[in-house]
Formats: structure tokens, sequence, C-alpha cells
């Protein structure tokens, strides 16, 4: 395979096209890491935004190019590109004119963990950045030197992708996604589905995906509390883990929250203790699916307990950016589907007396995909004392249709919730002021807008003047 080895000679140059994406930037740096020559482009980074990573990626030796397609020339071996950059892009058209090899970004990301020894592959439609940042800090802590890609960072170490740069003939642990139908292309040796659900596309599709990636894996974990995770794992005889009594490991639930889930994983006279620094019932089923894929890997199960009690949490995953004098708590969260929505939004629940939530959808497409979900999701969830806003639909550039609003996500609900709209950030920021009282907690959604994390310091500022 090319470009996963620094003494493969020639050396390819490398083009990453979207190079700010969160499942992009860990993949560029591997390959400057691994001794390849990098360069990339963004819209993101045209616009000024991304400025840390920016930073990040130049003192790496990454060359930096506006997304206009004048950098994409013969020069470049690979062409990667991201699911998000459109076929019509200037840097596409080029690269197709010059006959570079153009290869997606889940191809080489394929690539990387099928070279591993062994190859970890986390996949499912809720929690693969949490898993994938628990193992990250398992093996970290462990001293086992590995690479790691995820598409969330631990906290403290920025917002844009779980990175770490191991040995090329070590142990490798990915995300894997479902978003763009490439799941069919891993062959890992162990890979886990942590459930699936209804995002990006329809279960029916969804199945077939995940059963090719079944299909492939040397060895498969399943999350025996999801219906169709469990039926997929019965398929092809996987290990299974989870809050269901015929998982072969069984979780016991101790506490949920507020502050912490605290539970014991029990399998083959083994037990494990959990208790991580994230509340919810989902985060749980993160630890366990974090804890089985270390035990495979080798670890020992009173370590993994100790060294998962001291998680920093991933970016974005209900991470809490802190609490005013007043008490009101302000949360971060990436949060973009339904299923996502209802975890953040009942773990907020737990530890709050009201929850004012804050929803950006990230795209024209999904949100239109989510409508019919939301609409019965939302009033099923919130309580009569929680309040709830859509702030308008996040556009990242580029020829997509402008043809929906999230106005029209406002009509859907009840009257009775009040639902507030915003048009921007700074209308979101007043609007959460406005409602907002001591106790609550303020919690902010959304998926690929880099200012989100911006959108909700400046609501704990303000929240913290007043």
């Amino acid at each position: 395979m090319l470009g996963l080895n620094a003494s493969m000679a020639p050396s390819p140059r490398y083009h990453f096209s979207g190079i700010a994406g969160a499942g992009m930037n860990p993949l560029a740096r591997l390959m400057r890491e691994r001794g390849h020559e990098v360069q990339g482009s963004d819209r993101s980074i045209d616009a000024g935004k991304n400025r840390e990573l920016a930073s990040r990626l130049r003192a790496m030796g990454i060359e930096l190019h506006p997304h206009d397609g004048r950098a994409v020339t013969g020069a470049i071996d690979r062409f990667v590109y991201s699911t998000a950059v459109e076929p019509d892009t200037p840097e596409m058209r080029a690269a197709t004119r010059l006959g570079l090899e153009l290869v997606p970004r889940p191809a080489l990301l394929a690539e990387v963990v099928n070279s591993g020894e062994p190859g970890v592959a986390i996949a499912g439609t809720s929690g693969k950045s949490t898993i994938t940042g628990m193992v990250a800090w398992l093996l970290r802590q462990s001293g086992i030197e590995s690479t790691v890609l995820g598409g969330a960072a631990l906290v403290g170490e920025g917002t844009n992708g779980c990175f770490t740069a191991g040995p090329a003939y070590g142990p490798v642990v990915v995300e894997a996604c479902e978003s763009d139908g490439t799941l069919v292309g891993y062959s890992p040796t162990i890979g886990l589905v942590h459930n699936i659900s209804r995002d990006h596309d329809e279960i029916t599709s969804l199945r077939v995906q995940f059963a090719s990636f079944g299909a492939n894996c040397q060895r498969l974990l399943v999350n025996a509390g999801c219906a169709e995770a469990a039926a997929l794992g019965r398929r092809f005889k996987a290990f299974s883990y989870g809050l269901a009594p015929d998982a072969d490991a069984v979780i016991e639930v101790k506490s949920l929250g507020p502050d912490r889930a605290q539970g014991i994983l029990r399998l083959s006279g083994v037990e494990v203790e959990l208790d991580v620094p994230q509340p919810g019932r989902h985060n749980l089923e993160n630890a366990a699916a974090a804890a089985v894929v270390g035990i495979e890997l080798g670890l020992e199960a009173h370590a993994i307990g100790a060294i998962l009690a001291c998680f920093p949490g991933v970016a974005r995953r209900f991470e809490v950016v802190g609490t005013t004098s007043s008490g009101i708590r302000v949360v971060d969260d990436y949060a973009h589907n339904a299923e996502k929505l209802r975890a953040a939004l009942t773990t907020a629940q737990s530890g709050s007396g009201r929850v004012i939530a804050l929803f950006q959808p990230h795209g024209f497409g999904p949100a239109r995909f989510l409508r019919p979900e939301l609409k019965t999701m939302l009033p099923a969830v919130l309580r009569p004392e929680d309040r709830f806003c859509y702030s308008e639909i996040f556009y990242a550039g580029g020829t997509v249709t402008r043809d929906f609003s999230s106005q029209r996500l406002v009509e859907d609900l009840p009257a009775a919730m009040r639902c507030g709209f915003a048009a921007g950030h700074d209308a979101a920021r007043l609007w959460v002021q406005a409602v907002a009282r001591p106790g609550d907690t303020v919690l902010v959604m959304g998926a690929r807008d880099p200012d989100l994390p911006v959108l909700a310091r400046s609501i704990f500022e303000s929240l913290s003047a007043a």
C-alpha cells in the first residue's frame, strides 16, 4: 500500500482538500509524521477560521494553500479529499484534469487501519469519537506506542481531531465513519459496532454497510444494548457487551450522573470498575466498549478501570465550559442527530432543574433528513420547564443549495414549547441571556462549525458578567 512507510521510495506527495476537517487533519499529520511531503487547503482557513489548527499544521511543515485549485499541480501524487468537498470545486476539477490519483479520505484511513498490527476500527452511528478517545487514553497511559486517528481531540488538546503517531508497524486505532458509505473498505483485526440508528442514511441501507464491515473484521465486538448491533453480532458470532443480560460482558449500572457515570463490567470471571468523569448512560456504554477493546489489546482489567477514572473527555462531547457564580452551567456538545440530541438532553436534565438548549443543524441536507425525527423527538424529551432554540443552519461554503431554514424546523414544534430562532451566533447568545436563570444548564449543540466552541465560551462569559 502507498503512503504508509516513510522508508518507501520514492515518497509520494499528498494534497489534502478540506484539510481542516476533523477526519482529514489527523491523516494529514500522520502522513507528514511518516516522512511524506504534505500540503492542503480548506475553505474555513481561507475564511480566517481554524487558526490554531492552521498554525499547528504549518509548524509540522505542512504547506497550506488557498482552496482555489492553483496549488493542485502535477507534482502531487495522491489527492486526498473530504466528502464535504463537492465534485465541481476548482480543486477537484484540477485533480481530475491532471489525472491525479484521487483518494477519498476513508480509503486512506482504511489503508492505515488495515496495515495495523493489530488494526482496530471503531464504528457506530453514535459514540465512536468518545470510544476512540478513551482507547487512545488507555494506550497512552499504559505506555503503549500506537497510532490513533479519531474525530475529536481529548479535552485540553484542541478541537480538531484525535491524533497520535505511532510506529508504522504497530497498533492502529481509528474511528470508522458510515456517513459516506465507505465502511465496506475496512478489514481490521478488531472491529467494533457500538450502535446503528438512522443517521446520514436510512436503516435499511446502513444494515447493508455495517454487515459488510462485520464480514471483513477478523474479530467483531458489538453492543448488545442496541438491537441493530446485537442482530449483526448474532449473524457473525461476535463478542457482545452492554446493558443486556445475555451480553458476553454485562454492564451493571451504579449511577448515571449528574457528574459521573459508574458501573461494573463483568466478563469471563473478570470485573472492570467503570467510574468515568462523564455522566449519562451513553458514556457508561462508551466506557464499556473502550474497556473491551483494551482487554483485546492485552491491558489488565484493574488498570483499565483506574485509567478511565481519570479520562479527561473529548472535545465537545458534553464538555463543561464552566459554571457561573449563580450556578448556570454551560455545556458544549457535538450532538447533531436525533439520538445524539436525545443523549445530550437527557444527560443535561439529570443534573439540572432546567435545560436551556440551543441547536444549530450542520447542513441543509442533514436538516431536511432529520426533520421528521426532530419533530417527534424534541416534544417527547423536553420537559415543560425546558427551553429550546434553533440557530440558523450552518453553511460551510461551496455550491450546496441553500433552500431550507431552521425557521421551518421551529414551525414543526408545538406553540406551547415557545421554541426560539436565532439567525446567527450573536442572536443565539442574546436568546440564551434572555431566558437563562440561576441553576440552569445551557446546552450548545451542533457539528462542523468551528465557531461553535467560541459561541459556547462567549455565552458563558456573558452569563458570568451579568
